[in-house]
């Protein structure tokens, strides 16, 4: 699952940043535009860090941290080459095999908890959940398997925009070439019409349309061949466009009550309504590009490049929650009031992932993680656990 703006949003910012600069260098006059004139994009989320005592996260003492602990040791083999993180991992890898009394007095003698907080100054927001599901394919095109997964097309063009602006860090611009100009990349529903452009980029076949549109939304998952072998997938690129919830649409138009718009529930609604189902996917012109990943893997990668931890991982927006960091989670068990706050590592991101208070909880794989992850929609609290030395570029009111 990656984070990433639309195409014409990120076109707005540049074009926004050009005009801020016209005071030190003479402006770039573009083109007179063939399409109708782009809105501002909407602006970065404020990250408000605060800092708290232990005291605040409760249920902190009753976690267990260990399997939390391995989670961060994996975010470590990153994070142990930035300089804020370095000392903190180094001294995490002493103490490794430790019980979780030892664990937890590390973390409270070298972390500060920082409750997470919208830019209106609110701590409250939605968790949600999602897992690594399991789909049956094939590596040929047969009348059974026919819905293919593609591979990142080689004129897929990916410009990170931080490098040149900083204040874009995380954002990358998707496009395509036509002629001399760069142009948003097909979306999902031209992908579908004319898959010509992608032909030779199949990477696997699958049974059914909807388990593949559920597949891309988790970003990875498993394959089973006829043959016995287990193919595992992971996200590898994204053609640009954002994500749109079919769920909210399915619920907006009074197809779905709230309570029903779970992935069950619109997966039900396409048994109901085959004749809708291509129409509703299509309204989602997000469409996600995978990779073969290792068989011996333990879990799928995140976009941190480590693997994910089923029931400890997080993925949040990298704008306002550091890749790597720990993230103590304070929310209920889907459909449930009952407490679910544990020790989370933020290793992951997502497209429907924006904002500061908002997270996916990685429930691991298997049709039981799928029922936990499709239900999930709870209210939230985080805070993230920053090394001591950590100092915050913006001052906490």
């Amino acid at each position: 699952m990656k984070n990433q703006l639309s195409f014409l949003a990120v076109t707005s910012l540049l074009l926004l940043n050009a005009c801020s600069m016209v005071a030190t260098r003479a402006p770039v006059i573009p083109e007179k535009p063939s399409a109708p004139t782009v809105l501002p994009a909407a602006p970065l989320p404020v990250t408000i860090l605060r800092p708290t005592d232990w005291g605040a996260l409760t249920g902190w003492a009753d976690d267990d941290i260990l399997p939390a602990w391995d989670a961060f040791l994996r975010s470590c083999a990153v994070l142990k080459n930035q300089p804020l993180w370095q000392k903190t991992c180094i001294q995490a890898d002493s103490v490794r095999g430790q019980d979780s009394v030892t664990l937890r007095q590390f973390f409270e003698s070298r972390f500060i908890p920082h409750q997470v907080l919208n830019a209106d100054g609110s701590g409250d927001g939605l968790i949600t959940g999602y897992y690594e599901p399991l789909l049956k394919g094939s590596r040929k095109k047969t009348k059974h398997y026919r819905y293919p997964l593609y591979t990142t097309p080689d004129e897929l063009l990916v410009v990170d925009l931080g490098e040149i602006y900083p204040e874009l860090k995380n954002m990358r611009l998707r496009g395509r070439l036509q002629g001399r100009k760069v142009v948003p990349y097909y979306s999902r529903s031209e992908i579908e019409r004319n898959p010509t452009p992608l032909q030779g980029k199949e990477l696997l076949w699958v049974d059914d349309a909807v388990d593949l549109f559920f597949l891309q939304i988790q970003g990875s998952g498993r394959v089973a061949l006829g043959n016995g072998e287990v193919v595992r997938v992971g996200y590898s690129e994204q053609n640009g466009y954002p994500y749109k919830s079919v769920g909210r649409l399915l619920v907006e138009r009074g197809e779905l009550p709230l309570e029903k718009a779970s992935m069950q529930g619109i997966k039900a609604w396409g048994q109901r309504n085959p004749a809708k189902l291509n129409e509703l996917l299509m309204q989602n012109s997000s469409f996600v590009f995978f990779r073969e990943l290792p068989a011996g893997l333990p879990g799928p990668l995140g976009s941190l490049g480590v693997p994910l931890t089923a029931g400890r991982s997080l993925a949040v927006d990298p704008r306002s929650i550091p890749q790597g960091a720990p993230v103590f989670l304070a929310t209920t068990w889907p459909n449930s009031d009952k407490r679910l706050h544990r020790l989370m590592v933020a290793q992951d991101t997502g497209g429907a992932i924006k904002g500061n208070v908002r997270a996916d909880f990685y429930w691991g794989f298997g049709p039981e993680a799928g029922d936990q992850a499709g239900k999930m929609k709870q209210n939230g609290k985080m805070w993230v656990l920053m090394p001591n030395n950590y100092m915050p570029d913006v001052p906490v009111p």
